[in-house]
């Protein structure tokens, strides 16, 4: 279990860096439904993403920083949870992205039980 835990912790770490990256290189323009959050929010969580990837990648190098893992997750899991939000709000039909969105929110609550219930670091 605690092999599987890191595996989803690396490949999070990794999705979020991206989406960071995105966020800050993109407008949130680019998705309609996003386009109610002020600019400066959109960017705020970039680098929320910044430090929550690194929050689930620090345990494996300080055993003291476990917390920081199972915390990342949960932050991230409630943006994509806000996505959704807006995604409803918005009224656009199509259910892709919240989807997408559902399915990372997903993964974080599996990742924060695993490492708060099932395998703590």
């Amino acid at each position: 279990m605690n092999i599987l835990l890191w595996v989803l912790q690396v490949l999070l770490a990794l999705h979020t860096v991206t989406g960071a990256v995105w966020k800050l290189s993109n407008s949130e323009q680019v998705v309609p439904s996003l386009s109610a959050m002020p600019h400066a929010a959109w960017l705020a969580l970039s680098v929320i993403e910044l430090l929550c990837s690194l929050a689930l990648i620090l345990p494996a190098f300080n055993k003291r920083l476990a917390k920081l893992a199972p915390i990342a997750a949960v932050c991230i899991a409630a943006e994509m949870l806000l996505f959704v939000g807006l995604h409803l709000s918005s009224g656009d039909p199509t259910y892709g992205p919240m989807i997408y969105w559902l399915v990372v929110a997903g993964i974080c609550a599996f990742i924060a039980y695993g490492r708060i219930l099932l395998k703590p670091l």
